[in-house]
């Protein structure tokens, strides 16, 4: 994947992400958009060998919220699918 795709990708997982954070969490949107970048689910997702870009929006925010409930997004049920 050439990098003006994978930053068209990662623009709009950052925007629609932190868009999520900010409506459930009440926080202000580059607050938001601060703790996902800083993340370690966001270290997966711009991780190329992992591939996520397969992934929703909505599944990234899961992952997000697994980490910071457990401190690990592998724990989120979007990955484990138990």
């Amino acid at each position: 994947m050439n990098s003006s795709v994978m930053t068209s990708i990662l623009i709009y997982y950052n925007c629609e992400v932190s868009q999520m954070i900010s409506e459930k969490y009440g926080m202000e949107y580059m607050l938001s958009l601060r703790k996902f970048l800083r993340s370690e689910t966001y270290q997966m997702l711009i991780n190329p060998d992992l591939e996520m870009w397969d992934f929703s929006p909505a599944g990234l925010f899961d992952m997000w919220e697994s980490e910071q409930i457990t401190g690990n997004p592998r724990n989120s049920l979007y990955i484990r699918r138990d």
